[in-house]
């Protein structure tokens, strides 16, 4: 469920940088410090998903939160199994 609600959070970030410059406020302020750590990393590790001016890093980050979570739920109806 954490996963999903920070896939949700990842998604209304990038929707909020395609309207251009917003005034600071504490909501934009929370979205930005709850993605910007993971933003940092993808950059710092993947700095080709800059093309253009456009980045596409919450692509990468949403599809890897996706499988992630596809494998957790695996994992976890696994183990419920054996515990049946």
């Amino acid at each position: 469920m954490l996963i999903q609600i920070y896939i949700i959070i990842i998604i209304v970030r990038s929707i909020i940088s395609w309207v251009g410059t917003i005034p600071p406020n504490p909501f934009i302020m929370t979205l930005r410090r709850l993605t910007d750590p993971v933003f940092r990393l993808v950059h710092r590790h993947l700095p080709f998903l800059i093309v253009g001016g456009l980045d596409i890093s919450p692509i990468v980050i949403l599809v890897v939160l996706y499988f992630i979570d596809n494998f957790m739920t695996g994992v976890m109806l696994d183990f419920a199994a054996t515990l049946r």
